[in-house]
């Protein structure tokens, strides 16, 4: 658990981070960002390298506690097969709004790979998008056990279910996002209806 100062710095670097970018935020922008001095982020992780590690893995963290938590809520316990994953597609597709710093993040690590350590990238993968997909995917093999669904790769249904409700969705008005995530469902059952 970080101290107060490394969540201060953490949540400045965050800021810093999601709206330049990983190659364009220095040291001393970072540190007035916080609210910190320089010496702080190199006292406490090294160098930039280090606190762009942190701030990724913390908020990748932040967002698949998140993700799992409602993944465990609307499918951990199916009434309606049909109905509870049309919540779940739209719940998941809804924007949070502590969430932006994060994705607008991902979007920069997306955009700059050359920059970033590949261990980093590999180690944000790990904790963020593969553990919310393998959490996803042990819901939908418990749902395949049960009966209700016929899969033989979770994993790769836990990717096709989030891109058909909430990939999908991404740029539809909040108005038809219902419709969009109960198609998306629908296309997801004929492919893996029991």
């Amino acid at each position: 658990m970080p101290t107060d100062k490394q969540r201060t710095l953490l949540d400045g670097a965050l800021r810093l981070f999601a709206r330049d970018g990983y190659a364009r935020a220095s040291i001393d922008a970072l540190a007035a960002e916080a609210g910190v001095s320089s010496r702080t982020i190199y006292n406490h992780y090294g160098d930039k390298a280090g606190l762009f590690r942190a701030v990724i893995l913390d908020s990748s963290d932040h967002v698949a506690e998140r993700q799992i938590a409602l993944a465990d809520a609307l499918l951990g316990r199916v009434v309606d097969l049909e109905a509870d994953l049309v919540e779940f597609g739209v719940r998941w597709a809804t924007p949070e709004p502590d969430f932006a710093p994060h994705f607008r993040l991902v979007r920069h690590i997306e955009a700059d790979l050359d920059n970033i350590d590949p261990a980093t990238v590999a180690a944000w993968h790990e904790r963020g998008p593969l553990r919310v997909r393998h959490a996803l995917a042990a819901h939908l093999g418990r749902l395949s056990d049960a009966g209700l669904l016929a899969i033989e790769d979770p994993l790769l249904a836990a990717v096709h279910l989030v891109h058909l409700t909430a990939t999908s969705v991404a740029a539809v008005p909040d108005a038809d996002r219902e419709a969009v995530v109960r198609a998306g469902v629908k296309v997801f059952l004929r492919a893996y209806g029991a």
